[in-house]
This record gives C-alpha cells, sequence and structure tokens, in this order.
C-alpha cells in the first residue's frame, strides 16, 4: 500500500510563489490518477507524488486555465493500488496547481524580445508569447525595417525606441487558445507549416504610461 506522509519540502509551494510574485498567478484545482514508478517508492510518498505531477504539468497549457508553474498542495489522494504486469502503483488525487493566467485589462511588465512587421513580442519569467500588433501601439508608431525596431515620434518630433531588450509596461487586452494537433506527415514539398502556441496573449501600448519604462 502506498501511504501518504507529510511533504518532505513543505516550502517548495512558497518559493514558487515568491518567484511569480511580479506576475499573475492563481490556483487551480485538478483531480487525475497520478502512476508511481518503482524508482520512486524509496521517495516520501508525497514527494514522490508532487514529483510526478510536476513531471506532468508544469511548464504545459491547460486550455481554458493557463500555463502551469508548478504544484501547489495536495488536497486529497486514495491508496495506491499496483497495476497488473506493470509494476507501477496508481494513485488517484486531488491537488492544486499554480498557474500563470493574467486578467484582461491588467497592467504587466515584461521585456521585448523581437520586433517585426507583425508587432512587438514580449517575454516574462515563464512565458514568451504575448505580441502587441502595431494597431495597438501608439498612433504614430512605425517600424523601422533597416534597423528591425519600432519607432514612435511625439509631437515634438522626438524620436523615441522600442529597443530590444527593453522594459516595457503594457496592457493585457485579450487571450488566444490553439488546440494542439499531431504534427502531420512530411510530404516533402517543403511546405512548413506554422504551428501557433497553445496559449498567447495580445497586448497593448497605447495608453500614457505604457510602452519603455524609460520614457516615463
Amino acid at each position: 500500500m502506498f501511504i501518504l506522509v507529510s511533504c518532505k519540502y513543505p516550502s517548495c509551494c512558497k518559493l514558487i510563489l515568491a518567484r511569480t510574485g511580479e506576475l499573475t498567478s492563481r490556483q487551480t484545482t485538478v483531480s487525475d490518477l497520478i502512476q508511481i514508478s518503482p524508482e520512486d517508492f524509496s521517495k516520501y510518498s508525497a514527494v514522490a507524488i508532487e514529483d510526478n505531477i510536476n513531471e506532468k504539468y508544469a511548464n504545459k497549457v491547460i486550455q481554458k486555465i493557463g500555463l502551469c508553474i508548478g504544484f501547489y498542495d495536495l488536497l486529497e489522494s486514495s491508496d495506491g493500488l499496483i497495476g497488473h504486469g506493470t509494476g507501477l502503483v496508481n494513485v488517484n488525487v486531488k491537488f492544486r496547481l499554480i498557474v500563470f493566467r493574467p486578467f484582461k485589462g491588467e497592467i504587466m511588465l515584461g521585456k521585448i524580445s523581437s520586433a517585426t512587421q507583425q508587432g512587438i513580442k514580449i517575454g516574462v519569467e515563464f512565458f514568451n508569447d504575448i505580441l502587441v500588433p502595431p494597431d495597438l501601439l501608439l498612433d504614430g508608431a512605425r517600424f523601422d525595417i533597416a534597423d528591425q525596431v519600432w519607432v514612435w515620434e511625439n509631437e515634438d518630433g522626438s524620436t523615441f525606441y522600442f529597443d530590444i531588450g527593453e522594459v516595457v509596461r503594457f496592457r493585457v487586452e485579450m487571450e488566444e487558445w490553439h488546440d494542439q494537433i499531431p504534427n502531420a506527415p512530411d510530404l516533402g514539398d517543403g511546405a512548413a507549416i506554422e504551428r501557433k502556441p497553445p496559449y498567447s496573449i495580445i497586448g497593448s501600448m497605447q495608453m500614457a504610461g505604457l510602452g519603455p519604462v524609460s520614457w516615463w
């Protein structure tokens, strides 16, 4: 029988929350069947369960829930049952995960990771699929093809640059979800299939106070 004992590392969830303090993190409750392999039998049962939950969920997107950052706490667990012919211990568990999913209208900080004519890509810790399209930039912003950078001129004619690596403040406008489908067989025709990320955010930098923090 696989018996639940106290977690050996009670500060783990606090450490994760501390690292995500400047990001929007929330908790979500999940029920699942976790399989413990024989290599994990030497661990405390709660630690083995936590390790397997993190392996299965951490850094993965749950549709309409968000990006899973890590395990938070264990709410319930059943007695473990050994699967026939596998040696794996099956445990029904109910637990909470820390997930990243900012709300619409939230003001966040990030760094510009790249720029194209399609807009400005921004990254935050744990997450990089944030796009600010041209129509959600400050009025008059334009893309400098030669320097591959977005620039903005104010009414006085002063020029400001959205430089790569610049820390920016942006507003969350909407989120996009895409189901991930298996890759189609390579037909050898050289046609590349664009795969959209499972979860992405559309942001804006139109209001006063938004954009590179160095401007303000």
